[in-house]
């Protein structure tokens, strides 16, 4: 082999022949990598993006030393550097083959949408209560005087109060097709009544909502303020509540914390049932990432779905939304799923409020500059002392910080196997009890990276 780009050649082809890079993933990630250097040792390639970089670097840098090992008889560092993106053209998908990949990935999210119904609910400690409320409005929906009328279910955003409506209505409509069932928004609710003040049709507006059998009003809390809104529920519920109508109310707070609400209304609300819905714990959240990976085919290594489920604590959506992320990702890039994967679409689905979550890429980065080498030094074979110190420290505050399970932080530093993995751990826990000086330092690496996750 007479260049680098034909030992690159037949690398990516032992790859695509040995199955160890899917035909898609050596399309998106792998041909757009742009050969530079090559001294033996080190392979030295330049991409367009720090996107593209992390992809590779995260799911595919360790086949492509196996590959080089097996090309070439040599142990290779994978190098990447990142430039501009307009100087790298070749190799890059097609617009019809990316449109091609996006009708699948959106295909999958079609197919992964189910009905809002109780077998769909995934029940847990933070939510058994509702649903049990919610199920037992049901088997008595054909009673004159009915057991929890009005009830009222209320929660943060994002814990499944919608859901729970919806499965409310759904299972009514299986059983009683000839109820008339009216499920609106407080908003859908405030654009009909302008309607019909400017149209001059209020009585179809009180047709509509005061002939239910069933009335469920979502988000309740928006009628605070709103005089006619509070107004014309007040009525509406006062005539279904009279005729043995079933009304159901969600909102993000309990009637008496909802400011400028008429207390007629709050009296109202309070006069039924009311239930709430809290953050999902862990085990509830494990086992919504694992139905919504099992509804869009993905398979979920247990544990980066434990690691996602340990990470996103606030509500329903933001898992779900992890989960579709990760599928996207996966799609694209045609690599398995790895933890490092799973962190970077947690940052993009955590909102402003909550602190980032610290990469394995960020605490790796620190570690380096404090010792002066550089991450694919330290996922290297390298074994000089200054190298081989930084990667049992890096490795120890991976451990610390992240509370990864071993075997991938062994994956997260060249492959390396349990083993090696404990033995760093268990050396730098060793030595800081006897060198207050290393005891000093990894704290300080510690805080630092901490407290710049929550700037």
């Amino acid at each position: 082999m007479n260049s680098f780009e034909e030992v690159f050649e037949n690398v990516k082809n032992y790859c695509l022949e040995n199955k160890k890079i899917p035909e898609i993933g050596i399309k998106t990630w792998i041909t757009p990598m742009k050969p530079v250097s090559f001294n033996g040792t080190d392979a030295v390639f330049s991409v367009g993006t720090d996107f593209q970089k992390n992809i590779v670097m995260g799911s595919y840098s360790a086949i492509l030393s196996e590959a080089f090992l097996n090309v070439l008889g040599l142990n290779v560092n994978i190098i990447i550097n990142v430039e501009s993106e307009d100087q790298l053209n070749s190799g890059v998908p097609t617009d019809a083959e990316l449109d091609q990949k996006n009708k699948e990935l959106n295909d999958a999210y079609d197919f992964a949408n189910y009905d809002y119904t109780f077998d769909t609910f995934i029940e847990g400690p933070s939510n058994s209560f509702a649903l049990a409320c919610c199920k037992s409005t049901v088997n008595h929906i054909t009673e004159k005087k009915k057991e929890y009328n009005p009830l009222f279910i209320y929660g943060p955003s994002g814990m499944g109060k919608t859901h729970l409506m919806n499965a409310i209505a759904n299972a009514i409509r299986d059983e009683y097709p000839e109820y008339n069932i009216v499920y609106a928004t407080s908003e859908t609710f405030g654009n009909d009544l302008i309607t019909a003040l400017k149209t001059n049709l209020i009585s179809d507006f009180h047709d509509k909502y005061r002939k239910a059998d069933v009335l469920l009003i979502d988000d309740f809390q928006f009628f605070a303020g709103k005089e006619r809104m509070q107004e014309e529920i007040f009525h509406t519920f006062n005539q279904l509540h009279q005729e043995g109508k079933q009304v159901v109310f969600t909102s993000d707070k309990p009637p008496k914390e909802l400011q400028n609400l008429d207390e007629r209304l709050k009296t109202r609300c309070e006069s039924g049932l009311m239930a709430d819905i809290s953050a999902p714990d862990y085990e509830t959240r494990l086992a919504i990432i694992n139905r919504k990976s099992e509804l869009l085919s993905l398979k979920m290594p247990a544990e980066v779905s434990e690691f996602m489920a340990n990470r996103l604590k606030s509500n329903i959506r933001q898992l779900e939304g992890a989960v579709k992320r990760l599928k996207a990702l996966n799609h694209f890039a045609g690599s398995p799923i790895t933890i490092s994967m799973a962190q970077s679409v947690i940052r993009d689905v955590l909102t402003d409020e909550q602190p980032i979550p610290i990469t394995v890429e960020k605490i790796i980065s620190d570690v380096c500059n404090v010792y002066g080498v550089t991450p694919d030094d330290l996922r290297s074979s390298k074994r000089s002392q200054q190298i081989a110190i930084a990667r049992k420290v890096a490795i120890y505050v991976v451990r610390e910080i992240t509370q990864m399970p071993l075997a991938a932080i062994g994956t997260e530093f060249g492959n390396r196997d349990h083993s090696t993995i404990v033995y760093s751990v268990n050396s730098v826990a060793a030595a800081i009890k006897k060198d207050s000086n290393l005891n000093n330092l990894v704290n300080d690496i510690i805080k630092n990276i901490k407290d710049k996750s929550k700037s």
